[in-house]
């Protein structure tokens, strides 16, 4: 109990102090996200396409979280994986999919927020047209690192048509 309020206090902090401000963009439109001198590049194992992360945060022992972002460049995308905690995607910018195992895919957009439960397998990432960003919550982290499991099919992410 204690540990969600300390998340849920995490997420309200990120949030109050302004630093998720979304740039809507148009459907199919591919404006560019700037990418900062302190992203990484994601690593190449557990993505498809070229994608930057910047972590912000760990604090396993008095949060219970990892925040994170994450920008994709269109059509990169992150292979099938789960996570022993939770994690919640909070989209700031551009256009995106996320699909959970045996679930259709969804189009995700600015200030829509994505709750992963335990266990369940899913991927996310830009759609084919468009830049796209995240937040990423890791709620319980010290629950051990993701899995990382096969990438998303080619020929089925090229069409997908949701």
């Amino acid at each position: 109990m204690i540990k969600n309020f300390h998340a849920a206090l995490a997420l309200w902090s990120v949030l109050a102090v302004g630093t998720l401000k979304a740039q809507p963009m148009e459907s199919g439109k591919s404006d560019r996200i700037e990418i900062t001198e302190t992203m990484q590049p994601v690593n190449p194992e557990w993505f498809t396409g070229t994608g930057w992360i910047e972590m912000w945060m760990s604090d396993t022992e008095t949060f219970g979280v990892s925040v994170g972002r994450v920008i994709f460049e269109p059509g990169c995308r992150n292979h099938w994986h789960k996570h022993p905690g939770s994690q919640l995607l909070i989209v700031t910018e551009g256009v995106g999919y996320y699909q959970e195992r045996g679930k259709p895919v969804q189009v995700i957009r600015p200030g829509d927020v994505i709750a992963i439960y335990p266990g369940i397998e899913h991927w996310h990432g830009a759609t084919p047209g468009s830049w796209f960003a995240h937040m990423a919550l890791g709620i319980n982290p010290e629950a051990g690192p993701a899995e990382w499991l096969e990438p998303v099919a080619e020929d089925y992410y090229e069409n997908l048509n949701p």
